[in-house]
């Protein structure tokens, strides 16, 4: 008999819908039925694509036994992460407080109140792994409440309000070059010079990472950042963590070499990841760079991407109850599709008797050769149609603003970049599916959607910053003034109902959200960037775009907050590196009086994003247009006509690409 999660339309809850344990969903209805019942909350927080939540799942929230005891002694409730990034922060932040890490699935208990008193990750159902098993730890709880209450709600109490505390991001600190120096030379002391990337195993991708390590390449040709991106771009292209024949990256290596994957497949590592292999190609010229583009980015418009434009989650790790089982090869499998290509097929693959992971082959290129690539390209797609006919890894079809906010300015940069209308295409579709759908009546907007039901839940700090991102960036390949407007529209939200005017930057919740422990305000990268850093990007953009000087400081104040963990942490405050690189990066801004679409307008648009600029913003139209930046702009002869301005002061007017292209080279990146 399904449970409470039956009417939710979250993949991950819907996987739960079924247990005999009678879970809630987060709501009014769990938690004060928790204080009636006088009864401690097991809070289990996971998402739809994570190996060890399944496995959780069915070792025990799908034994009966195991549930009749849930329900007896607890108020069992089970969040989405992905939906509900506030309850994940705050209660993740609690775990690593009492055990000193943190992790998937996350098992809490709560007081009635919601404030924390034990929390752990996975649980096996018998010891092991130096662990009790999920039954002794229920008992333990079940024993403590009866009998220890007061211990238990002394330590919740202490607890939440070390937890309580503001982040202060108000400092006097001024940012220079020294700062990405010392950022630079301490993520060089953590690379690994021989398989890329930094640290040991398990491997992540250092999208961010490798974002600023560009930047140092632009600024002086710095030749040991660009070794450390091209050394790390490569290996994962090559490694078996990139679907080799799909195309797109799953979510992290579990070993050194970036062979074997946790085979789950996320929107927003595909996102970031597109993002600067283009960056890598815009500065190298390299095939490889481009072609893993725009395989990533062909994946998800065939595989993740919802008929009315919105970009799903991801995809599972499993199939069949197996991880990896949808990807992996044997020979014989080889050989019957491809007949006499296998051989040559499977020697550049590595696909090999015996297999390299578990008795199979995860397809990777030891010895990479673009020819040799290019040569294979049809017994890939071969491979490719063989394996749709296999059990298909579970699919988690909600939309999230945030993550459709990342891809969409990886298709509009592509777009654009590439030369790709299709991508152009594919990112306004996306802009205006969430245009119509992830907003409320009055414009805010709302967190997750899945086909067949209505958006829902308040916007976080995140989906706002990620989406006005995104805007900007298709603003930059079209030059629509709408998407404009609605990434400032999304900017004065974020200063209305975000801003902690107290102590600088934003809170991750907005004014009006529900109350919870407390207000959470995280501003370090994790998977993915902080939203404080991205909303910090955003803002120092539009105020080149506005002259608004209350976006710069606003911006430049939070990053300079951030000095010396950006100086000492740089893997983790990545984002806020480009943001100071930035403002250090005396950004231009480039105003080009034309009509969009002419021929001497496009002319100097092609001019001014020929090469990979960071550190420019682009605006295109008629004086009258609604960008203050072009405001009393005139032509010069009739002609379409750029302004080159740095900080409000500009150049002489130009309109000939050359004369455009002088003034851009002879300024910084």
């Amino acid at each position: 008999m399904p449970n409470h999660l039956k009417n939710e339309t979250s993949p991950y809850l819907l996987q739960h819908a079924d247990n005999p344990v009678e879970w809630y969903p987060w709501g009014e209805e769990a938690l004060t039925r928790a204080r009636e019942e006088d009864k401690p909350i097991l809070l289990s927080i996971g998402y739809a694509a994570c190996h060890w939540c399944h496995v959780m799942a069915h070792e025990s929230f799908e034994d009966e036994a195991t549930a009749v005891y849930m329900n007896r002694h607890f108020i069992n409730i089970k969040v989405d992460r992905e939906e509900r990034p506030d309850l994940d922060a705050i209660y993740m932040q609690a775990v690593v407080a009492m055990t000193g890490q943190g992790g998937w699935p996350m098992t809490v208990l709560l007081t009635p109140d919601g404030k924390p008193f034990f929390g752990g990750t996975y649980f096996p159902p018998a010891p092991r792994y130096g662990m009790p098993s999920f039954r002794q730890l229920l008992d333990s709880i079940a024993d403590a409440w009866q009998n220890r209450r007061d211990e238990i709600v002394q330590s919740a109490g202490d607890i939440a309000q070390k937890l309580s505390r503001t982040l202060v991001l108000d400092s006097e600190n001024s940012l220079n070059r020294a700062l990405l120096d010392r950022a630079r030379d301490n993520i060089a002391q953590a690379f690994d010079n021989v398989q890329g990337g930094f640290g040991r195993a398990p491997k992540f991708p250092p999208s961010m990472t490798l974002e600023f390590l560009l930047r140092m390449v632009l600024r002086d040709g710095d030749e040991s950042a660009l070794h450390m991106v091209e050394l790390t771009l490569q290996k994962m292209a090559c490694g078996g963590m990139y679907d080799q024949i799909g195309g797109g990256f799953a979510r992290y290596a579990t070993d050194n070499n970036w062979l074997v994957p946790h085979f789950e497949k996320m929107l927003y590592d595909n996102a970031l990841l597109a993002r600067v292999y283009l960056h890598a190609w815009q500065i190298t010229g390299k095939p490889l760079y481009r072609r893993i583009v725009e395989e990533t980015l062909d994946f998800v418009a065939r595989e993740m991407r919802h008929e009315d434009g919105g970009f799903y989650s991801s995809y599972d790790a499993d199939s069949e109850g197996k991880e990896g089982k949808f990807y992996v090869w044997q020979p014989d499998e080889i050989r019957r599709i491809l007949g006499a290509d296998a051989d040559e097929f499977m020697a550049y693959y590595d696909v090999r008797e015996g297999g390299n992971w578990e008795d199979k082959s995860i397809l990777n290129i030891p010895q990479p050769s673009d020819e040799t690539t290019a040569k294979l390209a049809a017994s890939r797609q071969k491979l490719l149609e063989a394996r749709a006919k296999r059990v298909w890894p579970g699919l988690d079809d909600k939309v999230l603003t945030s993550w459709n906010g990342l891809m969409l300015a990886a298709f509009a940069e592509a777009g654009r970049a590439l030369k790709r209308p299709d991508y152009t295409e594919i990112a306004t579709y996306n802009a205006m599916f969430l245009y119509e759908t992830m907003r409320t009546e009055s414009g805010r907007l709302l967190r997750t959607w899945k086909s067949g039901g209505a958006a829902k839940y308040n916007a976080y700090l995140e989906d706002y910053a990620y989406l006005a991102d995104g805007l900007l960036a298709l603003y930059q390949n079209s030059f629509d003034d709408r998407w404009f407007s609605w990434a400032q529209e999304l900017a004065e939200m974020m200063l209305t109902h975000f801003a902690d005017e107290a102590h600088g930057g934003f809170f991750d919740t907005s004014d009006d959200h529900e109350d919870l422990l407390h207000r959470p305000k995280d501003v370090q990268d994790n998977a993915t960037p902080s939203a404080n850093a991205m909303a910090a990007q955003v803002l120092l953009k539009l105020s080149l775009y506005t002259g608004n000087g209350r976006y710069w400081d606003t911006a430049e104040q939070a990053i300079s907050a951030l000095y010396e963990a950006m100086a000492q942490h740089p893997t983790g405050f990545a984002h806020w590196l480009t943001a100071a690189a930035f403002i250090l990066g005396q950004p231009q801004e480039v105003a080009i009086v034309g009509d969009h679409g002419l021929e001497d307008t496009e002319a100097l648009i092609e001019t001014a994003l020929a090469r990979y600029r960071p550190h420019q913003i682009v605006a295109v139209g008629g004086s009258g247009k609604i960008i203050p930046l072009l405001a009393d702009r005139k032509f010069i002869d009739g002609k379409a006509t750029a302004y080159v301005c740095r900080r409000f002061v500009c150049q002489q007017p130009v309109t000939s690409p050359e004369a455009l292209a002088g003034q851009l080279d002879g300024g910084r990146s």
